[in-house]
């Protein structure tokens, strides 16, 4: 590696002592790569770890750490899992801050330095990091360079005013040139003092905008090295010096009572620092989402709203915060999740579901089907396979895999076997969504219906303006027809499009129609393992030319079952139009 040296003209007075340290942040498997080059030029960093991400795909191990302390370099400390500290409630704040601290102190680390991720904190975030042990914590943005920051101090002061968030330039990214690096050096020799530069990622090739080449960092650690004696390089504890505190443990998880909905801050009310309590946000590939929060909610005053913009890949969503039990809903190996979230959304979407592992490492897991796009608030449900053996916390959020925006409240997460039974509803009531088909939905069909049948037809399905009430009825036109049916029907879901059924109760079923052919009810039930299964048909129905009213009463529904959808079906070429659809429950039905 050969010298990268740069002419400067003679400063007007002379230079006044800098330090320069050089941090690393996240445990990024690629920061082996500066260490290397640190190394060949006596150039010694602090490297700030989230012990949760060690010994994990893509990210340092434990193994790495050690022989980055034995070749001079100071392991830090940054949370267990790097959450915005901000946003925790304190109990969670404290495990991530002590937590990881004494994960490092148990692999041999004597841990003094931490640095906050994102650089958020409160006067309150402070406090606790100086109540788990550490001796300072860096911030960041606080310095001025080219990117921000205009009209501060270009170095820290050597004490720090505030050794808890000690002030840095705004992180390294691939916008930074040679001369911006060597500049947040120069320019500090005006006056002095202390100059932290925090790196990400050291490579080529990827696509995190926190990324430098390999040789714009071995021209500048060259350039460095190369300084007067006035520059000198310590690491973060070299700089705050102090003794090595003991460790200090978090306070360990309370365990949710059994029955209880296991999200923290469910509805989204309450707010921390501009963002909803335990509550992040998560996204991969290429793509552009935006995340805010909206007023009303479904319920409250808040929602939680994601837009997508520029998709090519990946996904983005809201997400309780993926953390060690504060926030993220505490689960057991070997049991299954009853997830719903209410949402709007004018693309399909999905559950998508994490789950933390060892001392704090998530992993994606698994996705729910799609939801159909919903203009009102409509509620997905979905039920969890058994989770996996050593898995000690699920988080799950609802994502956009294409342009599109999607809102949500009232999030709940049940262990499957005690999941409360749901609230019957009121004696009468309808138990149809959408049942005047006046909200339309996607494919051309009305939000909560979708189309059915099976066999060899044509089955065309289309929006009338020939309602029996409102403005929207729905046309069934059959051709082809050799042998099976086409119907409309309620949403075979897992949600709250499928009426409620309750095994053992028979209902009135309804629908105002007209028809060129005979027509009959097609009945269909969820069972307990939220399998949809046809049950039964009515009766036949004459063809009509005028609305007529279709109304019959079911058997009792069978044992276990949680759900009915029902349609009139056409078993001919002909045509059917439906409006006014409903169930009730038989007790307290209305009259006809």
């Amino acid at each position: 590696m050969g010298f990268f040296l740069v002419a400067t003209g003679a400063p007007a007075q002379a230079a006044a002592p800098v330090t320069v340290t050089l941090t690393f942040d996240d445990g990024d498997a690629d920061q082996l790569t500066a260490a290397t080059i640190m190394n060949s030029y006596g150039l010694h960093g602090t490297f700030f770890i989230p012990s949760g991400y060690i010994d994990q795909p893509g990210y340092l191990t434990q193994a790495d750490l050690h022989a980055l302390a034995a070749a001079g370099h100071e392991i830090g400390g940054h949370t267990v899992t790097h959450p915005d500290l901000a946003t925790l409630p304190a109990d969670e704040a404290t495990r991530q801050i002590c937590n990881d601290r004494a994960n490092l102190a148990a692999w041999g680390f004597p841990t003094t330095s931490f640095a906050y991720p994102f650089a958020s904190l409160t006067a309150a975030t402070e406090t606790i990091v100086a109540n788990c042990g550490y001796n300072s914590a860096r911030g960041l943005g606080d310095t001025e360079t080219r990117f921000g920051c205009t009209g501060c101090d270009f170095a820290e002061t050597i004490p720090p005013a505030d050794p808890f968030v000690t002030k840095a330039p705004d992180e390294v990214d691939d916008t930074w040139t040679l001369a911006d690096l060597q500049a947040t050096v120069t320019q500090a020799e005006v006056a002095g003092g202390w100059v932290q530069l925090t790196f990400h990622h050291i490579g080529t090739g990827g696509t995190d905008p926190l990324t430098i080449s390999p040789t714009l960092f071995d021209q500048f650690s060259a350039w460095l090295a190369a300084r007067p004696a006035t520059t000198v390089f310590r690491t973060v504890d070299q700089v705050i010096g102090g003794t090595v505190k003991p460790v200090v443990n978090g306070p360990a998880v309370v365990p949710p009572a059994a029955g209880s909905n296991l999200i923290a801050n469910p509805s989204l009310e309450t707010v921390a620092n501009g963002v909803p309590q335990c509550w992040q946000t998560g996204a991969y590939g290429a793509n552009l989402p935006t995340y805010s929060t909206v007023t009303p909610g479904r319920t409250g005053a808040s929602a939680a709203r994601l837009t997508m913009a520029g998709y090519a890949s990946g996904d983005a969503k809201w997400l309780p915060a993926l953390d060690l039990g504060g926030c993220s809903p505490t689960a057991e190996p070997g049991h299954s999740y009853a997830l719903s979230a209410w949402y709007t959304s004018d693309v399909p979407t999905q559950i998508e579901v994490y789950y933390r592992t060892g001392l704090g490492s998530w992993t994606y897991w698994t996705a729910s089907p799609f939801f159909a796009p919903a203009t009102t608030y409509q509620q997905a449900s979905w039920t969890t396979p058994a989770l996996p053996a050593g898995a000690s916390a699920v988080s799950f959020g609802m994502n956009l895999v294409s342009n599109g925006t999607l809102t949500t409240d009232d999030y709940s997460m049940y262990d499957a076997a005690t999941i409360p039974p749901p609230e019957p509803p009121a004696p009468g009531t309808n138990l149809v969504s959408n049942p005047s088909l006046e909200t339309a939905g996607a494919g051309g069909l009305p939000q909560c219906w979708q189309a059915g049948g099976y066999g060899a037809n044509t089955p065309v399905f289309t929006a009338s303006t020939a309602a029996h009430t409102g403005t929207t009825a729905q046309t069934l036109t059959v051709s082809g027809y050799t042998d099976g049916d086409a119907k409309l029907l309620p949403t075979l879901d897992s949600g709250s499009c499928a009426p409620i059924g309750i095994g053992g109760h028979t209902y009135s079923l309804r629908t105002w129609y007209t028809s060129t052919v005979p027509t009959q009810f097609a009945i269909y039930y969820r069972a307990a393992d939220g399998t949809w299964n046809y049950w039964t048909s009515s009766p036949w129905f004459a063809s009509a030319a005028t609305y007529t009213q279709a109304e019959w009463t079911s058997p009792a529904l069978p044992a276990g079952a949680t759900a009915i959808s029902f349609g009139l079906n056409v078993f001919q070429d002909g045509t059917l139009t439906t409006d006014d659809y409903a169930l009730y429950d038989t007790v307290g039905a209305p009259a006809l």
